[in-house]
């Protein structure tokens, strides 16, 4: 039976954080795979200055290059809308009946009401990792397991703020990543 992380977010953009996590996830849970999963529209929070989703997905897969676990799926700019996690458990359950699914995520999500929790956390393992310190707490979600892995002070709106002030982002994304950004001129004043 096939494990498969999935890891998603708005990815705007993906920094070594993310990219951290679904390695510790992966190793922990023993996953043949882990999908990287832009959102459509995120549920929870607007994100200023939010790439086109196809930008945010090309910016995911130079990130994944050479890993041979990790892959971008379009499944949620595909679907398109608000990205409800239910929802896309559901297209992936149809499509992987017998995968064993994981959603992995931060710890910000025990924060937010979810839409639809309960069918979410009977298709799915959830895997959370802590952030910022945080002491570890009783399961928020039935079934939940946490990640263990260091702690990294890093966000994707300091990364869009450095970019926008003309400041190195080394070290928190991938090469890769830095030179699409330049590129494509991304996050920069007056542009998303």
């Amino acid at each position: 039976m096939m494990r498969l992380g999935i890891l998603g977010g708005t990815f705007n953009p993906i920094h070594v954080g993310h990219l951290l996590l679904a390695e510790r996830a992966r190793e922990q849970f023993r996953l043949d795979r882990v999908w990287f999963m832009p959102t459509a529209q995120p549920p929870h929070k607007s994100v200023p200055g939010l790439l086109e989703g196809r930008q945010r997905l090309r910016l995911v897969r130079l990130a994944l290059r050479g890993h041979p676990a990790f892959s971008a799926s379009d499944l949620e700019l595909r679907l398109g809308g608000v990205s409800y996690t239910v929802r896309t458990l559901q297209a992936i359950r149809e499509r992987m009946p017998t995968a064993r699914l994981f959603w992995i995520a931060g710890s910000d999500l025990l924060t937010v009401r979810w839409y639809r929790m309960d069918e979410a956390a009977r298709l799915c393992t959830f895997v959370v990792a802590r952030r910022g310190g945080e002491a570890p707490a009783p399961a928020a979600i039935p079934g939940m397991r946490w990640v263990r892995m260091p702690q990294l002070e890093i966000s994707s709106s300091e990364i869009r703020a450095r970019v926008r002030a003309g400041r190195s982002i080394r070290y928190l994304v991938p090469d890769a990543v830095i030179r699409a950004i330049a590129r494509g001129r991304f996050y920069q004043r007056g542009r998303t």
